[in-house]
């Protein structure tokens, strides 16, 4: 039975960047682990079940699946997980990652190890992305090893959404200051960006390394991993 490993946000991950893989790769018969960094149940990001922000339907949707879907309710901790134990690994994004996943050690150490092995694949999307500007190549902790993002193909959470969301102090709607924009960091990194914004969806595939701009590339995101996959 194939296997994936969902690494969420305890800081808020946004519903339908979840919920659509999750619920795709169940439906293809998927062993599925979520992880979150401390090991807490995942918390869901209000705004992506609001149904004047995503529609009625999506806002139901996303809500029932993050009450009631055990996986979700009874996460490991990510000290605990490994990539070499499952056939992919897939990053949800949101707001809260920057401040929870993206900084965890062992989140990226799942992700350094997911794109080290021989057959693990990664999706990570829209502000996980940002994970990659801090996950360098495993070289038995070389300080001058590159980036895994460096010179790959990547999309994800752009500036220019960003803009719009965040006011002129850098502060989010409930008052706190995103401490990283994520199209920065990866392009210092190294990441060859193009989030595409003159296409409805965006995903990008580098070798072993997918990525999707946001909540609008969720379904493409998770059928492309299953075509990668040969599921």
């Amino acid at each position: 039975m194939p296997s994936a490993l969902f690494v969420v946000s305890e800081h808020g991950y946004w519903g339908e960047e979840c919920i659509e893989p999750l619920t795709t790769l169940d439906d293809e018969g998927f062993d599925l682990t979520v992880a979150t960094p401390s090991g807490d149940p995942p918390v869901l990001d209000e705004r992506s079940a609001d149904p004047e922000e995503v529609g009625e339907e999506t806002a139901e949707w996303v809500r029932e699946v993050h009450e009631t879907d055990e996986r979700l309710n009874n996460p490991k901790p990510t000290a605990r997980v490994e990539a070499a134990d499952y056939d992919a690994v897939v990053f949800p994004g949101g707001h809260g990652t920057v401040w929870d996943v993206n900084q965890d050690r062992d989140a990226r150490r799942v992700l350094r190890n997911a794109l080290a092995g021989d057959s693990e694949k990664a999706l990570v999307v829209c502000h996980a992305v940002g994970i990659l500007a801090w996950v360098r190549e495993a070289k038995a902790h070389d300080e001058d090893a590159d980036f895994v993002v460096d010179g790959r193909e990547v999309t994800g959470f752009p500036n220019a959404w960003e803009a719009d969301i965040v006011d002129d102090d850098g502060r989010m709607p409930d008052g706190r200051k995103l401490p990283y924009w994520v199209e920065e960091e990866v392009v210092a990194a190294g990441g060859d960006w193009d989030a595409e914004l003159d296409s409805d969806t965006s995903v990008t595939v580098d070798g072993d390394l997918l990525t999707g701009r946001g909540p609008e590339s969720s379904a493409a995101a998770a059928q492309t991993l299953l075509e990668e996959l040969d599921a």
